[in-house]
C-alpha cells in the first residue's frame, strides 16, 4: 500500500508518518518512510536545488519541472520497488503538492501540471492520501518554532515556501480541501489541531480501514 501525506506548512506530517510507522511495523507490516522532493539520491539532490531557492530566479515552471525529475527518479529506484518488494510505503508529501503549490499558487496551467504528474508518476498514484488540515497561520508558528529550534544554522533558516506570506499559504490550505473533496475514495482529511495521538489514532483508523477492504476483497475473490 502507498501511503501519502499532505497539508500545508507545520501540520506535523513528519511526526504522524512516523507513529503511523511505528503502528504498522508492531502489526507485522515491513513499513519504508520516505519525502518528497527527495527520497532517492538523486530527488535529495533536486531538494536542496529548490528548498534552498536556488531555482526561485527561473520561475515557478522550471520549479516545476525539477519537481516532476525528482518524482520521476523517486518513484522508479525506491517507491516502485518498495511496494514490489512487499514494503506499506509512507511518503510526506507528493504529487497532490505540484498541484497545490505549483499549479494553484504558481498560476500554472493544469494542463501542464496533468502532462507532468503522467510523466513523473509514470501509472503510480496513491492508495490513499491521508491531508493534516489546520489554519495557515497555526501551521506556519509550528513550522517557525520548530527551525527555531535547529540544531546548526541551516535548519534554523525557513525554506523558500516557509517564507510566503500567509494568505498564500491559507489558499493552499483551500486547494488541498478542494482535492480532498474531489477524490474523496482516496483522500480523508484530518484535523490536525488536536492532541497528536487523537490524530494519530484517526490516521491509524483510516489506513486500517482500507487494509480491511483489501483483504475481504481477497477473501471474496
Amino acid at each position: 500500500m502507498f501511503v501519502t501525506f499532505e497539508g500545508g506548512e507545520g501540520v506535523g506530517k513528519s511526526t504522524q508518518i512516523r507513529l503511523l510507522a511505528g503502528a504498522l511495523e508492531a502489526q507485522g507490516h515491513a513499513v519504508r518512510i520516505t519525502r518528497e522532493p527527495g527520497g532517492s539520491a538523486g530527488a535529495e539532490a533536486v531538494r536542496h536545488v529548490i528548498l534552498s531557492g536556488a531555482a526561485e530566479s527561473y520561475g515557478v515552471r522550471m520549479e516545476a519541472l525539477l519537481f516532476a525529475a525528482a518524482r520521476s527518479d523517486h518513484v522508479e529506484t525506491l517507491i516502485r520497488p518498495a511496494l514490489d518488494g512487499g514494503s506499506m510505503v509512507l511518503c510526506d508529501r507528493f504529487m497532490d503538492s505540484s498541484r497545490v503549490y505549483q499549479g494553484i499558487t504558481g498560476n500554472l496551467p493544469e494542463p501542464l501540471i496533468d502532462a507532468l504528474e503522467c510523466l513523473a508518476i509514470n501509472g503510480l498514484r496513491p492508495d490513499i492520501t491521508i491531508i493534516l488540515d489546520m489554519p495557515a497561520a497555526a501551521g506556519l508558528e509550528r513550522a517557525r518554532a520548530r527551525a527555531s529550534k535547529g540544531d546548526d544554522a541551516a535548519a534554523s533558516v525557513p525554506d523558500r515556501f516557509e517564507k510566503e506570506e500567509l494568505e498564500t499559504h491559507e489558499k493552499r490550505r483551500e486547494a488541498f480541501l478542494d482535492i480532498a473533496t474531489r477524490d474523496p475514495a482516496r483522500c480523508h482529511v484530518i484535523d490536525a489541531t488536536r492532541p497528536v495521538d487523537v490524530i494519530a489514532r484517526d490516521v491509524l483508523s483510516a489506513v486500517e480501514t482500507l487494509l480491511a477492504k483489501r483483504q475481504n476483497a481477497r477473501i471474496d475473490a
